[in-house]
Parts: structure tokens; C-alpha cells; sequence
């Protein structure tokens, strides 16, 4: 049987930090006040010149250099984004030309923050099915092109940022399971409109209900993974959640009995980067060696639709 495993990660931040004191500046609001409510001190913002692409192909020549991968090596290219620059072409297809990949699958994926893990998931089954051998799975977003910077209960939360992560085939897990789930009825809690049709194509959000949902769908996804795969929470040694706000992780990892020294955090310095806070909290565990090989860890995200879902794998 073909599995996927986890070969190489990188990822790439902006330059420019808006810090909470920087926010005093635009909108009503404090230090404090964001702290206090969010976890979040600072966040990095794209600068004109760069976007979803140019972001996603830095973060994908730093996973290739870990790998050990030539660009032409990859037939599969997924990237997760809800703020690209086209509609089409793709933002996949945009990173394999800058790659000069000359042939492969390429495609972007739209679950809002929970599109890395559906993304990964996605290409796991190409994998696993024998039609891919090796995938770059890429969230890249511009989170502060979206945002109403007089709306205080959603500009203090978003950065832009992106992460990517090599998946090859293997004899082993890799990825031990997936669990992916969404729910159109409370599509109006956490809208990104196009514009086509609204002028105003910027993020709201009903943050209470938000909350509550999702702390719900990502507690029961984590428990399903592991009782589904014969383990218990305590068997996980890094839990890498979706960098919301820190008091939904908080309340997910209370839930769940878990420690919070093992969850791999980038919330303070980086925001919700939304499909790229996952890959990027995992590239930054790596690199810095708190996630080792042999390890069980569980990813989990929550977004717009609502999506949500979870992938247990073994690095």
C-alpha cells in the first residue's frame, strides 16, 4: 500500500510587523484590549509588490531545499488560499510556471482556514492512490487585502504569511488519517464576499458564534482521529491547531486534557495567517527541532463555510 509522508517544510513571512501599538493608530482599540482577548501582539503584513504567489514560491523552495527535491520532481501542486490574486489562473498554476515545473496536477483549494488540511488530506489521496508520487501542498495568504481597517473585531486578528510542505510516497505512514467536515447552514457567521457582487469584499465575522463552533467541531475532530485510530489524546505529542485566538485553542486543549507547552504556537507573532497558520506553525516546530521524527502530531483547523477537519500523521 502507497502512504504520504512528510519529506520537507518551509515557509516565509513578510518583512513589515503591525504591532497592537501600530493598530492604536487606525482603529479604536488597545494593546490590552487585543492581547487580553486574542493572544496576538503582532502580525506581518505583504508588502505592494508581493503576493499570494510570490509568497507561496519562497515557502516552496525552502521545503524543496529540506527534501532534498528538484522542482520537476513534483506532479502535484495544491495551494490553499482564500485571497488569491486570480480567480484563474490558479494560484497553483502561477507557482509551477515561477517553479518551472513543466508538466504536473495543479490546483488551488478554497475552505477558507481550514483549506491547508483539506488541502493535505486532498493530496494524501492522490498518493495514496498512486496517481501522484510526490506533492506540494502550499497555504498562502493576504489576509490584509480583505480587511475593513475600521472594523476592530476582525483587522486586529488576520496577518499574511505562507507555508508549504512536501508530501512524498512511502511504505509507511506519513499520514495515518484524516477527518474533514463543513456545514453550509451557518454560511453568514464568517464571510469573504468577491466583490462581484458586493462592494464591500472585505472579512466579517460573528465572533461569540464562531467561537462556539469552533471549539465544538475541533474538540470532536481530534477525538474522533484518535479513538478512531486505537489512540488517546495522551499518545499525541504535538497538537498544531489553526492560530485563531488563543482562547479558542485554549478551551479546545482544557477540553481535551491536553498541555498547552504541546501545542506548537505562532499566534503571538504571527495572527491568524488563516490557510497558511497551519504550515507555517509546523515548518517553525520542525526547524526548531521540538518536533521530532517518530512523533505523532494532529493538525486542526476551523473556517469559513463552516469547514473544519483534522489529519493525524507520523513524522
Amino acid at each position: 500500500m502507497n502512504y504520504a509522508k512528510i519529506i520537507g517544510t518551509g515557509s516565509y513571512l513578510p518583512r513589515k510587523v503591525l504591532s497592537n501599538k501600530d493598530l492604536e493608530q487606525l482603529v479604536e482599540t488597545s494593546d490590552e484590549w487585543i492581547s487580553s482577548r486574542t493572544g496576538i501582539h503582532s502580525r506581518r503584513i505583504a508588502s505592494t509588490h508581493e503576493t499570494v504567489t510570490s509568497m507561496a514560491e519562497i515557502a516552496a523552495q525552502h521545503a524543496l531545499k529540506m527534501a532534498q527535491l528538484e522542482p520537476n520532481q513534483i506532479d502535484l501542486i495544491i495551494v490553499a488560499t482564500c485571497t488569491p490574486e486570480n480567480f484563474f489562473p490558479s494560484t497553483a498554476c502561477l507557482l509551477q510556471h515561477r517553479l518551472k515545473i513543466p508538466d504536473c496536477i495543479a490546483f488551488d483549494m478554497s475552505a477558507a482556514c481550514s483549506g491547508f488540511v483539506y488541502a493535505l488530506a486532498t493530496a494524501e489521496q492522490y498518493i495514496r492512490s498512486g496517481a501522484a508520487k510526490q506533492a506540494l501542498v502550499v497555504g498562502s495568504e493576504i489576509m490584509s487585502r480583505v480587511m475593513d481597517w475600521k472594523d476592530r473585531n476582525t483587522c486586529v486578528l488576520f496577518g499574511d504569511g505562507a507555508g508549504a510542505v512536501l508530501l512524498t510516497q512511502a511504505n509507511e505512514p506519513g499520514i495515518i488519517d484524516s477527518q474533514l467536515g463543513a456545514s453550509g447552514t451557518e454560511k453568514d457567521l464568517l464571510t469573504l464576499p468577491t466583490g462581484l457582487y458586493d462592494d464591500a469584499a472585505y472579512v466579517r465575522m460573528n465572533g461569540r458564534e464562531v467561537f462556539k463552533m469552533a471549539v465544538e467541531a475541533m474538540t470532536n475532530s481530534v477525538r474522533h482521529l484518535v479513538e478512531e485510530n486505537g489512540l488517546t489524546v495522551q499518545d499525541i505529542d504535538w497538537i498544531i491547531p489553526h492560530q485563531a485566538n488563543i482562547r479558542i485553542i485554549k478551551a479546545i486543549l482544557t477540553r481535551l486534557n491536553f498541555p498547552m507547552d504541546r501545542a506548537i504556537m505562532t499566534i503571538h507573532e504571527q495572527g491568524n495567517t488563516s490557510g497558511a497558520s497551519i504550515p507555517l506553525a509546523l515548518d517553525q516546530g520542525i526547524r526548531d527541532h521540538r518536533i521530532q521524527p517518530g512523533q505523532h502530531l494532529l493538525l486542526e483547523a476551523f473556517g469559513g463555510g463552516f469547514t473544519w477537519g483534522g489529519i493525524l500523521l507520523k513524522y
